[in-house]
């Protein structure tokens, strides 16, 4: 899955260097910075942006720019096409462009535009004044003041809208860490999650249920856990919790994909019948008896040639003697149920 993270100018070199280190060790490939934050001024501001592009090229982030009518000056710079001899490749712009500049500025950039106040005004002057709309992405707020964040079901509506149109989305997550200041009250594009520290079940939500195509952290720090499960979505899988009959923790060594066309009522590995069963007798019927949301299941003899699948139930499952229980999520992973789906992948770890 697409993930990114932010950095701020009034953040530390030291500590910029070593998150971008660390994000770049995740297989993450994109940053955000705002050059139009208040509390850090125009001090230094220029030598700052300058050091944070030049750490994140050397690691293979692409770094998104968001600047406004000022940030020329603020830079120290005639205008922002001097930012291309920088090897800026990214901007967002804030609200003051024309359509005109806005078109204009997209043959030296990709725009990253407001996903969260646009209008079709906009987007339709943007192409009257010749913009390439393949060239810009659509990229919501983050909100620091408590209450002021969007519903999910909104940047899902707006997201559907701005598809229609061929554009990419992207939106916040806060982190769980040290938060943000002035307010320090988490980044959040989605009110809902801003105190709700599950970083994964809220990047789901705005990955599935919100059709966003990259999810950032807004904020800087996160806990040593929340990097290792950001590092596995950003490859494609997500971290479940789970207590796995030791008989069958060959089956915990594999990283399982659901199958693309996912099944409602259970997580279907693909790799599982392909993974050699060290005991034959492993995939002999056992006692018949009823399954909760997030067993983890083996397909036994009775099921022929889908004998060794693995499943998760999503949702209550009668009793099948061709289905043996093997485990089960613990608590914690049951929020992911409804997101393991459509080619997604799960590993099995023990707490």
């Amino acid at each position: 899955m697409n993930t990114g993270i932010c950095l701020y100018c009034g953040t530390a070199e030291e500590k910029n260097a070593e998150i971008i280190k660390r994000a770049a060790d995740a297989g993450i490939r994109c940053a955000f910075t705002s050059l139009q934050i208040p509390e850090e001024g125009r001090m230094n501001l220029r030598s700052s942006a300058e050091k944070l592009l030049s750490a994140c090229k050397k690691h293979g982030l692409d770094l998104i720019m968001d600047v406004g009518p000022d940030t020329a000056e603020s830079l120290g710079c005639r205008s922002l096409y001097d930012l291309q001899k920088w090897g800026v490749t990214h901007i967002r712009l804030d609200d003051g462009y024309s359509p005109q500049q806005a078109a204009e500025l997209s043959r030296a950039f990709q725009i990253v535009f407001n996903a969260s106040t646009v209008s079709f005004a906009e987007m339709n002057g943007w192409k009257k004044a010749g913009a390439d709309l393949t060239r810009f992405t659509a990229c919501h707020n983050y909100y620091p003041k408590p209450r002021t964040g969007l519903s999910l079901a909104h940047v899902a509506q707006i997201n559907r809208q701005l598809k229609t149109y061929g554009f990419q989305t992207m939106a916040f997550i806060p982190g769980d860490g040290i938060l943000r200041g002035p307010l320090y009250e988490g980044l959040p594009t989605v009110e809902a999650h801003r105190h709700r520290t599950d970083m994964i079940q809220n990047a789901l939500e705005l990955f599935l249920d919100a059709s966003c195509d990259m999810v950032l952290i807004g904020d800087v720090s996160l806990s040593e856990k929340s990097w290792n499960a950001w590092a596995d979505l950003s490859r494609g899988f997500v971290s479940l919790p789970a207590e796995l009959d030791p008989r069958y923790h060959y089956l915990a060594e594999t990283i399982h994909h659901d199958r693309r066309d996912s099944s409602d009522c259970v997580f279907r590995s693909v790799e599982s019948r392909r993974i050699p069963v060290p005991d034959r007798s492993l995939l002999q019927p056992v006692k018949e008896t009823a399954c909760a949301a997030g067993d983890i299941l083996l397909s036994n003899t009775g099921f022929l040639r889908y004998a060794g699948e693995l499943e998760i139930a999503r949702v209550p499952l009668p009793p099948d003697p061709r289905i043996n229980v093997i485990g089960h999520l613990e608590k914690e992973a049951l929020p992911y149920l409804p997101y393991l789906r459509n080619g997604l992948g799960i590993r099995f770890v023990r707490e």
